[in-house]
């Protein structure tokens, strides 16, 4: 390590005494020096993650993924998030008149979790009102558990995909080291290859990770929004069912 670290230095040293040169020259004569064409090379992103190694390949099923999950799980949500703040109000004057078929007709047509929940304690009126409570809270709890399909398999992803990026990262130092013995130097354009797969495995590791880290927690969150208004909304019932009719 010491010897690539003193010959790094030394290109260095060289590349600048040879620069200081060309710019007297250039100085002195009025006309360039003859100096080696520098090109500048881009690399595309898709050239760069092929640099990766096969390493890349899982990493790329991962971010698959967990786009998908990420995608089909915002609009299932989504769509089990949408409130009604008029059907406790709706639902009271049905039950007091003792019309329990239609009010039941209403939340089975909303078709959302905060409305099963509710139809399961219509259905049980005129029981004790511990046992409306614990059948509506088991099904808020089933509806919740629907909505949380496949997050496990996004919070592994999590987990995984940067342990995935390390053992890219291993994989390159070993590239390197194998490359180091078979040119007996220790150049740039030796160690190159390996240094490539070492640092983009572990980016791509990283951003897999990190994405499917926070689509995990921000559905979460969403879901924990979601079962804080269903309980509200089993209070309210509750609370309903116990008011006087009219």
């Amino acid at each position: 390590m010491l010897h690539f670290i003193l010959q790094t230095g030394a290109a260095v040293v060289n590349a600048a005494t040879a620069l200081d040169s060309a710019a007297q020259q250039t100085a002195n004569t009025g006309f360039p020096a003859n100096t080696a064409e520098v090109t500048e090379t881009k690399i595309s992103l898709i050239e760069m993650v092929m640099k990766g190694g096969p390493i890349m390949i899982p990493l790329a099923l991962l971010l698959l993924v967990s786009i998908y999950i990420l995608v089909e799980r915002l609009i299932v949500i989504g769509k089990a998030s949408k409130h009604n703040p008029n059907l406790i109000s709706g639902l009271k004057d049905m039950i007091h008149q003792g019309n329990i078929a239609n009010a039941r007709s209403m939340c089975k047509n909303m078709n959302t979790p905060e409305s099963a929940m509710i139809e399961q304690g219509v259905s049980r009126i005129g029981q004790p009102v511990a046992e409306i409570r614990e059948a509506m809270s088991k099904s808020g709890s089933n509806e919740i558990a629907k909505l949380e399909k496949n997050l496990g398999t996004l919070n592994i992803i999590g987990r995984i995909a940067p342990m995935f990026g390390f053992i890219g990262t291993i994989i390159g130092v070993i590239k390197i080291f194998y490359d180091i013995s078979l040119a007996k130097t220790v150049e740039i354009e030796v160690i190159s290859s390996g240094l490539y797969q070492k640092m983009i495995t572990s980016a791509g590791g990283l951003v897999v990770g990190v994405l499917a880290f926070v689509g995990y927690h921000w559905l979460n969150a969403r879901l924990d929004k979601l079962a804080h208004r269903m309980e509200d909304s089993q209070i309210q019932f509750l609370d309903m069912l116990n008011e006087p009719s009219k």
